[in-house]
């Protein structure tokens, strides 16, 4: 008699996950081999990586449901392909691109980031995807491109969170055109070295380092250019709470709780929260003027 395959003997879910995390050693010994672009400012010490099974594991997805930790067993459901991306609006040459032609147009981009959430966590991840820039370049803007606006997959069916109202579905968020075409900001498609999981995103999500991670949409469909300032979901949903910007400010208070400080996943004691989530080199001269207490 031949040996029992390990799924019949254990819960396939179970079985899963035990694979997933004899991976995550590969996983990370990939992330300490990727380049480090912008991954820390001048005279701090280098970022390192959370453990891949931290970033798919603890996840803010309302789309699935507000429970952190079984994002990845629901997300499991979702179907990645077959998967389009439209670039249309205020551009010359609007297109509708499926993900892999996407992915192959464009080389991959590796890049180590923080990850700062509302909430007060925050997290490393090793991102790979393509430059926004990149991508809206090739729509070619109009000059009434004053924004970029995303909207997020609606399918109810498999995302089972969408069959709730917590917010208005689809998610959407939207950034100023000169944030968008900043060269921080990613369009990603991997991490550690492999296909992007469903619960951080698949497999197309926003990864904008100096804002709270909210702005960072999952599951993109739709990439719009707008003259005027689109309405976000959370913008929508708590005005006082989320603002259009959600730039990292320490001294800007969530109304519930302060955000001076920030706990990492996998640390016993919390940090200081930096300005820009630690990017105001690269990204501050972008609100040259501004109130940030008020533009929050």
């Amino acid at each position: 008699m031949s040996a029992p395959r390990p799924s019949e003997t254990t819960p396939e879910r179970v079985w899963r996950a035990r694979r997933e995390l004899l991976g995550a050693g590969l996983g990370l010994a990939a992330a300490a081999a990727l380049p480090a672009r912008a991954a820390a400012p001048a005279g701090e010490a280098p970022l390192v990586p959370n453990p891949p099974e931290q970033v798919s594991r603890h996840n803010n997805y309302y789309e699935f449901t507000t429970a952190k930790d079984v994002v990845w067993q629901l997300a499991e459901e979702l179907r990645l392909r077959p998967w389009t991306v439209s670039v249309d609006g205020a551009v010359e040459r609007p297109r509708t691109w499926d993900i892999d032609e996407l992915t192959r147009r464009f080389a991959p981009e590796d890049r180590l980031y923080r990850l700062r959430c509302v909430e007060g966590w925050a997290m490393v991840v090793p991102w790979q995807g393509l430059p926004l820039a990149a991508l809206l370049a090739q729509a070619q803007p109009t000059s009434k491109a004053k924004y970029v606006e995303f909207v997020a997959l609606h399918r109810p069916s498999e995302m089972i969170g969408q069959r709730q109202p917590v917010l208005d579905w689809p998610y959407r968020e939207a950034l100023r055109i000169d944030e968008a075409m900043h060269p921080l900001t990613l369009l990603v498609s991997g991490a550690y070295g492999r296909a992007l999981p469903a619960a951080n995103g698949a497999p197309l999500r926003l990864a904008v380092p100096w804002k709270y991670g909210f702005k960072s949409i999952k599951a993109i469909t739709r990439i719009r250019l707008v003259e005027h300032p689109p309405l976000t979901s959370w913008s929508k949903a708590a005005p006082s709470e989320y603002g259009f910007y959600a730039n990292v400010n320490p001294e800007v208070a969530h109304p519930r709780w302060s955000q001076r400080r920030e706990l990492r996943l996998g640390e016993l004691s919390k940090r200081p929260t930096l300005p820009f989530n630690g990017y105001a080199a690269e990204v501050a001269s972008l609100y040259s003027g501004m109130d940030l207490s008020v533009h929050f």
